[in-house]
């Protein structure tokens, strides 16, 4: 895992694309995961070192990998029994590989980023149990807002500095 401080200029840079973007469609936070998610994909860039490119099916480019960044806030840090999430809804994007990022929020501030890592679009499903709605999930305590796909962070590949 690695620890990435959220500056003041990506704040900047995802409020900026947060109100331009306004709720999508099917969003399981309303909106308010937006402004997380565009955090997230400058943090998964400072070790990817693709470029930007937000589309439906990926975030970022780098060496014609397609990288989509799932990104979740948390008040602590992340331990590798946490799971990292993908929504049933995005099964069928087109990417290549799935980077994943926790940024830690609380009193309405940001403080740390953590880049948990990454797996190959297949190899994600493979790993994953799948999670209906309503499904309470007992290795986080959580029951599950929307179907989803869960795998652990220790099951990721870690990124290299």
């Amino acid at each position: 895992m690695i620890e990435i401080e959220i500056t003041q200029e990506m704040i900047i840079r995802a409020t900026k694309k947060s109100l331009e973007m306004g709720e999508i469609r099917n969003s399981i936070t309303s909106g308010m995961g937006n402004m997380a998610g565009f955090i997230g994909e400058q943090v998964a860039n400072e070790v990817i070192k693709g470029i930007i490119n937000n589309t439906y099916d990926y975030d970022i480019i780098e060496d014609n990998i397609l990288w989509d960044v799932k990104t979740k806030r948390c008040t602590s840090r992340p331990r590798p029994h946490y799971e990292c999430s993908i929504a049933a809804l995005n099964t069928h994007q087109i990417c290549t590989k799935y980077a994943f990022v926790r940024l830690e929020f609380s009193n309405d501030t940001w403080h740390k980023a953590y880049i948990l890592g990454w797996l190959d679009k297949d190899e994600y499903y493979k790993k994953a149990k799948f999670l209906k709605k309503g499904d309470f999930d007992p290795d986080n305590n959580f029951t599950v807002k929307a179907d989803c796909y869960n795998v652990k962070i220790s099951d990721l590949n870690p990124f290299e500095v």
